[in-house]
């Protein structure tokens, strides 16, 4: 793979532009057909569960507290809700409370959580190290954390302690996202990364992103925006203007760590005359909410999202308290990554494989 990308196109994501002339069919020919084989594996919606098939019997009498960075975060609240879904099927309490995306608030929301002493915590989207001392006093008590999004690998963590975190792997993600902007632009596009740097999770995503943007020549990022998902829907708009003044038809194709972004892009986008149907071609690189499907499918501002399953998500949070409550291991199951466009959601405003519920309930046997 390493010598295909080498011999098909130089690095370096500020030299070249979508214009620039080369000497294939597009920007960079190797790399722009190993992109486009990805994303076509990326795109099936039929592939079989691969997730855990074993484990403990479902623990009864248990309780969650679902501590949320904000649940204005589509993805956040989305796998909150298939917390609740799980926790039903198995019997368990929870309750979620709302850090509404500022430091003081998720440390008080996890002092909060923590003097509740339920049977565990989950971190929803937010870095557990910004809450250390709460963190430290839920071990001190033997409450069991599970993250969401909450450091960057899938499965156990030492430092922070997390029994585990669940999330696709965000090397997947963005290396999907950034091959589906290659094989779309046919290798040669003028690029925004959207990102909040003030989360490491996504912070190292859009690091990624651009990483493998720059293994296409013909491809060049524009601009690297930083905007804090809280302040996303007063921000987005005014940077949105500002860089289609900036760099006009340049502006070929964006993607963000966060579908949220295109949700508050929508009407700079509109007021400055720019098709619904790109360009700029936009996609999501997480979360996949009902707001960025519904986008996709009426083709408006967005052209393609990499949704997380979250309601999968959801239900192996309990799968894995249900462990570490049995006294085992943790399942270190990571979905794998998909590609929802227009082509292939039949109208679905979520990404939600099939075969978990049926292979968790017998896991529980509930």
């Amino acid at each position: 793979m390493t010598a295909v990308v080498l011999a098909g196109c130089e690095h370096g994501s500020s030299s070249g532009g979508p214009g620039e002339s080369t000497t294939g069919p597009n920007g960079c020919p190797a790399v722009y057909d190993t992109a486009r084989a990805a994303v076509a594996r990326a795109e099936r919606t039929d592939a079989p569960w691969r997730g855990p098939t074993t484990g403990p019997r479902a623990v009864s009498g248990k309780s969650l507290v679902y501590v949320a960075q904000t649940m204005t975060n589509p993805g956040v609240a989305g796998v909150a809700q298939g917390v609740r879904e799980a926790a039903r099927v198995v019997g368990w309490n929870v309750r979620v409370i709302d850090g509404g995306g500022t430091p003081a608030g998720i440390q008080a929301a996890m002092g909060q959580a923590v003097a509740l002493k339920p049977s565990g915590i989950v971190i929803g989207g937010f870095d557990p190290n910004s809450t250390s001392q709460q963190v430290s006093r839920a071990g001190a008590e033997h409450i069991p954390l599970v993250g969401w999004h909450a450091v960057a690998a899938p499965g156990p963590s030492r430092r922070p302690p997390l029994f585990s975190n669940v999330t696709t792997r965000v090397q997947d993600v963005a290396r999907i996202s950034a091959q589906w902007i290659i094989g779309h632009s046919r290798g040669r596009a003028g690029a925004v990364v959207f990102t909040d740097a003030s989360i490491p999770f996504a912070r190292t995503k859009s690091d990624l992103i651009r990483k493998e943007l720059a293994t296409c020549r013909g491809v060049r990022v524009l601009a690297y925006e930083n905007i804090p998902i809280p302040d996303a829907s007063s921000r987005t708009p005014r940077e949105v203007a500002s860089l289609l003044s900036r760099f006009g038809d340049r502006w070929t194709h964006s993607v963000a760590i966060n579908d949220l972004y295109f949700a508050d892009a929508a009407p700079a986008f509109r007021a400055a005359g720019a098709p619904g149907s790109g360009p700029p071609y936009n996609i999501g690189a997480g979360d996949g909410d009902p707001s960025a499907f519904q986008r996709v499918n009426s083709v408006q501002y967005q052209s393609a999202t990499v949704p997380e399953p979250l309601t999968q998500q959801g239900w192996q949070i309990v799968d894995e308290f249900n462990r570490a409550f049995a006294g085992g291991a943790a399942s270190g199951y990571a979905a794998p990554v998909h590609v929802s466009t227009a082509d292939n959601t039949d109208g679905a405003t979520s990404w939600d494989p099939t075969g978990y519920r049926e292979a968790y309930r017998k896991v529980w046997g509930r």
